[in-house]
C-alpha cells in the first residue's frame, strides 16, 4: 500500500514524535534536499540532486531517508500568489504519488511560496556569486521549505502520533 501524500499537518500524525525528516525541493532539472535532526529543531542541506528519470531519483531520495533514518518527506507545494495549483503544483503531487508508491514514509505538502525567491535574496545579501548561488539555491531552499514545516509542527505542539 503506497505512503500517504497529505498536507504537511495530517501527515505529521503519520509521523513517529521523534525521527528526521527529509525536506525536498522538486525543480524541473535538479531536486534539492535538506535533512532535519531527530528532534526536528533544524533543517540542514544535505545535496542537489540533477535530475535523470523518476526511478534514479527517488531510489536516492530513499538512500538517503535510509541513511538518516529518515520517518517522513517534507514536499514543497509550489502555489501560485493567488492560492491556485497550476503546473508545477500538479507535478509536485504527481511527483508525490509515485514516491508515496515506493516507501512506507508518508508525504507531508507544505506551501513553498517565494521560498526560491527568499533564499535567492539572502545569499546575495552574502555576496554570493551568481555562479555559486546556481549551484546551491535549490539545496538551500529545500532548507528553507523544511525549516518552516519544522517551526509549524513546533507551534501546533508537535501534531505527530506518540
Amino acid at each position: 500500500m503506497p505512503a500517504p501524500v497529505l498536507p504537511l499537518i495530517d501527515a505529521a500524525a503519520h509521523w513517529p514524535r521523534r525521527g528526521a525528516l527529509i525536506g525536498l525541493d522538486l525543480g524541473t532539472k535538479t531536486i534539492g534536499v535538506a535533512a532535519s535532526d531527530p528532534d526536528r529543531r533544524l533543517a540542514a542541506g544535505v545535496e542537489t540532486i540533477r535530475r535523470k528519470a523518476f526511478k534514479a531519483d527517488a531510489a536516492r531520495l530513499l538512500a538517503i531517508a535510509a541513511e538518516r533514518k529518515a520517518v517522513g518527506f517534507v514536499l514543497g507545494l509550489p502555489i501560485n500568489m493567488d492560492g491556485s495549483e497550476g503546473p508545477r503544483a500538479q507535478s509536485t503531487r504527481a511527483f508525490a504519488r509515485n514516491l508515496s508508491g515506493l516507501t512506507e514514509l508518508a508525504v507531508g505538502l507544505w506551501d513553498e511560496r517565494l521560498s526560491t525567491a527568499a533564499v535567492e535574496r539572502e545569499l546575495i545579501g552574502m555576496d554570493v556569486s551568481r555562479a555559486r548561488r546556481a549551484e546551491v539555491i535549490d539545496e538551500h531552499a529545500a532548507m528553507f521549505i523544511l525549516q518552516g514545516a519544522l517551526d509549524r509542527l513546533a507551534r501546533l505542539g508537535g501534531a505527530a502520533a506518540p
